[in-house]
């Protein structure tokens, strides 16, 4: 009884494979696609009034504003740092999965009543996580 069985599976699995590859097969000929030389850029709506509007700067110009430009010190990404591990965590924009020693130092010092659960979460309570995390960020104990 189960050799029959079997044979049924492979017979069902085949037709299933069968058909599949059929109906790919007359996807693709059925949707040939035009060749490259049918697609044509559309021509320019007001070819007139675009050249005018357009003021091409020239090459001296942007070597000068390069040179002018005052250097900008890119500082390091921020991060929070737990003081009890020295552990610095840099992703901590989500809730969810926020690590639990920053959920835990938001109560703490106090920026929120309790620590969330997920069902718990509504966009007001958002908007307050966002800003204790805002204000965790500058006490000097967290800053990495």
């Amino acid at each position: 009884m189960t050799e029959i069985i079997y044979v049924l599976i492979v017979i069902y699995a085949t037709y299933v494979i069968y058909t599949a590859m059929s109906d790919v097969n007359n996807v693709a000929k059925k949707t040939d696609m035009p060749s490259a030389a049918a697609f044509t850029a559309p021509p320019p709506l007001m070819p007139n009034i675009e050249s005018k509007l357009l003021v091409k700067p020239d090459a001296t110009t942007k070597a000068e504003k390069i040179e002018d430009a005052p250097l900008k010190v890119v500082a390091a990404k921020k991060g929070l740092k737990n003081p009890k591990t020295d552990e610095t965590t840099s992703s901590y924009a989500n809730y969810r999965v926020m690590k639990r020693w920053i959920k835990e130092a938001l109560v703490a010092e106090g920026l929120l009543e309790k620590i969330y659960k997920n069902n718990e979460l509504t966009p007001e309570i958002e908007a307050k996580i966002k800003h204790a995390i805002t204000q965790l960020e500058q006490n000097d104990t967290y800053r990495a």
